[in-house]
């Protein structure tokens, strides 16, 4: 993947998606291969350094109860020991660039918020520490259709902010045409193809990379969101 891209791996459920996935951080370890960070092997990380300097954001959010927003999002600052002003600082800076008010969200608790509020505070404190990769695992999948719409404008709009480099999860086609800088598609826990959007859909390497894309009114589709996008 280059530094600064988004990667959709897209996929039915249990074709080893989010194992491939959690290879990265070392929550899965390989049992062959390598997976690198930059040009070092993430074998040869410590596992907890090695996790704090990676963002991490799941369907389930995973949010403290007994924590307030703030304080959810400046754990990893925290344990870097980052001081006061500079964690209060970003926090606010945070909640501003997932469209949250600082001034409305910073001292609720994750009780307060929807299920949307959640996923966006879940984002922020992924990247609080200013991680060099993001990993994503089906983030969106638990929240509603016009909520989902909104984070994934929100997720454009800070991957072009921030230039992070982006490993994203989805089963859902149109999720991935509309993030997707390259689209790794798997099957049964292998790969069948890694393009762009358009490669997949002009040229798709099997039957079955084809039936998932349905390509006709797919690409109508991808076509239609990409000129959106680029009106916005």
């Amino acid at each position: 993947m280059p530094a600064g891209s988004f990667t959709v791996l897209l996929g039915p459920s249990g074709c080893g998606k989010s194992t491939l996935l959690r290879t990265v951080n070392r929550l899965v370890i390989p049992t062959a291969g390598t997976v690198t960070l930059g040009d070092r092997d993430v074998a040869s990380f410590e596992p907890t350094a090695l996790r704090r300097s990676i963002g991490y954001v799941i369907q389930a959010v995973g949010l403290f109860a007994h924590m307030t927003v703030a304080q959810n999002i400046a754990i990893v600052p925290e344990l870097l020991h980052w001081d006061r002003e500079r964690i209060a600082r970003r926090v606010d800076e945070l909640l501003e660039l997932v469209g949250l008010d600082p001034q409305r969200y910073r001292n609720r608790a994750p009780r307060e918020l929807s299920g949307g509020e959640q996923q966006r505070v879940g984002v922020a404190r992924a990247i609080a520490a200013e991680p060099q990769v993001l990993l994503m695992d089906e983030p969106f999948g638990a929240v509603d259709a016009i909520a989902r719409r909104s984070l994934q404008d929100e997720m454009l709009r800070i991957v072009r902010t921030l230039q992070t480099t982006i490993l994203f999860v989805t089963h859902d086609v149109e999720e991935a045409l509309r993030l997707a800088d390259r689209i790794a598609v798997m099957r049964e826990g292998k790969l069948v193809q890694y393009a762009t959007p358009e490669e997949v859909l002009r040229a798709p390497a099997s039957p079955y990379v084809a039936q998932l894309f349905a390509m006709n009114a797919d690409l109508r589709r991808y076509e239609a969101l990409r000129a959106e996008l680029a009106r916005e």
